[in-house]
């Protein structure tokens, strides 16, 4: 093994160690985190407070998917493509003539984010408190693994009324990274 999957190897085994304990419970600054509790009766959880266990979900790879080679996912121009949607749907601009050529610039590196240095077309477990979402519900901190095999891929988000990070493997099995700054809510004077 290289030196980057040692590095990628401890890095995933130390986000489930502080998974494992409890360092995603720590919620961090949470104002204006919308907390809704319905139905008791079909909540998961019945306080903010209370974090669920670590778990892990099988994430199989989405059916009717075509198949995708090896030599694809060697090709660097087939990188830029969407191997999932390559022609834009009927909601995106409509009426505008270069609607293709706008589809294809909106999110460049798709077949590259999923299928080459992700695992979107590959059965996965995840791991975590929420391994099915990308983020805590209730804001501040989610650690998750995803297992394809003997590879862990790891993610990490935050959260909070202003701003929200996240980088690793998303529930799908894609790489991303995202880094967004939300403007303060306004103070009412009464």
């Amino acid at each position: 093994m290289t030196r980057f999957h040692h590095r990628l190897t401890r890095l995933a085994l130390t986000l489930l160690v502080l998974g494992a304990v409890g360092v995603a419970r720590a919620g961090g600054h949470r104002e204006g985190i919308d907390r809704h509790i319905s139905d008791p009766a079909t909540c998961l959880f019945y306080t903010t407070n209370q974090a669920p266990d670590w778990h892990g979900v099988a994430m199989p790879c989405k059916p009717g998917q075509p198949v995708i080679h090896w030599y694809d996912k060697c090709n660097p121009v087939w990188w830029f493509g969407n191997n999932d949607d390559p022609v834009p749907p009927d909601w995106y601009e409509p009426g505008n003539p270069h609607r293709k050529r706008d589809w294809f610039f909106r999110n460049p590196l798709t077949n590259f984010t999923y299928y080459v240095i992700g695992v979107a077309d590959k059965d996965t477990v995840r791991y975590g408190r929420y391994p099915e979402l990308v983020g805590n519900p209730q804001g501040g901190w989610n650690f998750a693994i995803t297992r394809r095999r003997v590879v862990l891929l790891p993610f990490m988000d935050y959260k909070n009324s202003r701003m929200e990070f996240y980088l690793g493997w998303r529930e799908r099995g894609n790489f991303g990274a995202k880094l967004v700054f939300h403007s303060p809510p306004e103070k009412v004077e009464k």
